[in-house]
């Protein structure tokens, strides 16, 4: 750290991102990215957008905002395309939070959240989980402070119903209600269907998850076209350019290829339910997730020892210090011959701890 770092920022603590070894060949299985290539027509599309790189990227996104307003069955005006869904996440709190309209979000979930309200000065409050991680709807309501909710939640897969929402949003109309939906592909429903309803509501997505597109960084936001108005002021008067060529014709060829981001996606959630049951006839505990990510704890090994165990075996998964959840793993979900690599080693560590 320098002398001249802004006092502002002199506490700052940044996200920490998954682990990128280059020590070895990994099973990768701990930044929940996609085990399946993207789209061929998103790479095809990149391609061909690489020959104009000479010319500034279309600002407004049209042909691709237009794309994600008619798969959502929403207006033009109630979505704003992003560089990925942290960047929208992050506009949210620029735009909605602030020493009087504080945040909040749950003690255990995306560790960005608490990093966004540091960087912008935003006081906020941890909400504790249940014993088992579930989220208490009760501890929302009236609460008068804008609210973030990842839908299903991270690390621990656990959804909250369409009917618990709109119980969050009908007691806080003066307040925002975010709902992170990077996973929502993998199970549960999309609150996108509220949104004409609750002028409060704002969903964000991300096609890094189940559209394989994690390295093009690309998200979006859907809300009331006020909130969208909101939005992209901060949006211009910060970077109107927010999303690069390549990464905006990869989104539309993704778009319309839509059998196949369906397809993986029912391969992932064949190969979540059958590490689920695999992890269980080991003595492991499992949440109920319904993402692309298990999230799994030993009856007798801890966390940590899982982990580094399976480290040195060439399978990463991601392991986090926090004391209430220490004991756990979150395992992304991969493809048939990753699932069975993992599930493999972790037979081979058990077996040489007996």
């Amino acid at each position: 750290m320098s002398e001249y770092l802004s006092y502002k920022r002199k506490n700052l603590v940044p996200y920490t991102p998954g682990e990128q070894p280059k020590d070895m060949k990994y099973v990768k299985l701990n930044t929940n990215e996609s085990p399946f290539p993207p789209s061929k027509k998103a790479v095809k599309k990149a391609a061909e957008a690489a020959g104009r790189l000479n010319l500034y990227s279309d600002p407004e996104c049209r042909e691709l905002t237009l794309k994600i307003a008619e798969l959502y069955g929403v207006e033009y005006s109630n979505v704003l395309v992003t560089n990925g869904s942290d960047e929208i996440l992050n506009f949210a709190f620029m735009a909605f939070c602030d020493d009087k309209s504080p945040a909040v979000f749950p003690d255990i979930t995306y560790g960005f959240y608490s990093v966004f309200a540091d960087l912008n000065l935003v006081p906020y409050e941890e909400i504790p989980l249940k014993d088992d991680f579930s989220i208490n709807v009760e501890d929302y309501l009236n609460i008068n402070k804008n609210i973030f909710i990842a839908n299903p939640n991270a690390p621990t897969g656990l959804i909250l119903s369409l009917e618990d929402i709109e119980k969050i949003l009908k007691s806080n109309p003066k307040n925002i209600v975010v709902i992170d939906e990077a996973y929502i592909d993998f199970g549960g429903e999309s609150a996108v269907c509220l949104i004409d309803k609750y002028k409060n509501l704002l969903v964000t997505g991300t096609f890094s998850k189940s559209r394989s597109m994690a390295g093009a960084r690309l998200g979006f936001g859907i809300a009331s076209s006020e909130l969208i108005s909101d939005l992209n002021t901060i949006k211009y008067s910060t970077n109107p350019y927010n999303v690069n060529s390549m990464t905006l014709s990869a989104g539309i060829g993704a778009l319309e290829d839509e059998d196949y981001t369906k397809r993986n996606i029912k391969e992932i959630i064949e190969n979540r339910e059958y590490v689920k049951k695999e992890l269980k006839a080991l003595g492991f505990s499992l949440t109920d997730s319904y993402a692309n990510f298990v999230f799994a704890k030993h009856n007798i090994l801890s966390g940590k020892e899982i982990y580094l165990k399976l480290r040195q075996k060439g399978v990463l998964v991601r392991h986090f210090e926090k004391e209430k959840i220490s004991q756990y793993n979150r395992i992304t979900i991969g493809n048939k011959e990753q699932t069975e690599i993992l599930i493999s080693k972790i037979k081979e560590i058990l077996e040489e701890t007996k």
